[in-house]
């Protein structure tokens, strides 16, 4: 029975490991992040660094983005065809596309491109890499920085209005800790609360239709 069980397991892992995922990563220096590598599993999972050495940051992204990144790779050929402009145009720092499938592989680099899908999906990369700096923001916050706390929500929650934030669910533990802490200024509880309500009501409305 154990053996069954381990075997399970390893196939479990082996299916995971061959499951399709986007990578992307851009290396721009004296840009803040100067480098990013983000990787979308299509199952939501997601890692991010900012360094190539660094433990990364992981969550779960929303499926409806996940959906979208998926399909922009997929009308990119899986980054099988250049997406380089070659126009001379200012340096924006050099990006890759990358696909795995499998045993399928393929990547595209590029400074500038001028097809709309390629701007559509490092747009859904930059989100995601807004996102978690805004997340390590909070962190930072509320650990060391308890008169930043009330900056730190609202750049949560402007990044919300704007429709730059993703991965709704890993805010949520962050948000509520803020909101119930009394040593934080009411106004950040508040705007805390309200934000962690919003990104709720946004999951809710997303899981019933």
């Amino acid at each position: 029975m154990r053996l069954f069980l381990w075997l399970a397991a390893g196939a479990g892992l082996a299916f995971a490991a061959d499951a399709p995922r986007v990578s992307y990563t851009k290396i721009f220096p004296g840009s803040d992040p100067a480098y990013m590598a983000i990787t979308v599993d299509r199952d939501g999972a997601v890692v991010y660094r900012e360094a190539r050495d660094e433990e990364p940051e992981t969550f779960k992204l929303e499926a409806e983005a996940v959906q979208a990144i998926f399909d922009l790779a997929g009308k990119l050929d899986h980054f099988k065809r250049p997406l380089e402009s070659g126009l001379k145009v200012a340096k924006t720092g050099d990006k890759t596309f990358h696909w795995e499938n499998g045993a399928e592989s393929s990547e595209t680099k590029f400074n500038f491109s001028l097809d709309e899908n390629a701007k559509l999906l490092q747009d859904w990369f930059e989100r995601i890499s807004e996102s978690e700096r805004v997340m390590m923001g909070l962190r930072r916050a509320i650990r060391f920085d308890r008169l930043g706390i009330n900056d730190a929500v609202l750049r949560a929650d402007t990044a919300w209005s704007q429709k730059r934030l993703v991965g709704r669910e890993q805010f949520l533990p962050l948000l509520d800790r803020i909101s119930k802490n009394e040593s934080f200024i009411n106004m950040a509880r508040e705007r805390a609360a309200r934000l962690a309500d919003t990104l709720r009501a946004a999951g809710e409305k997303v899981a019933v239709q």
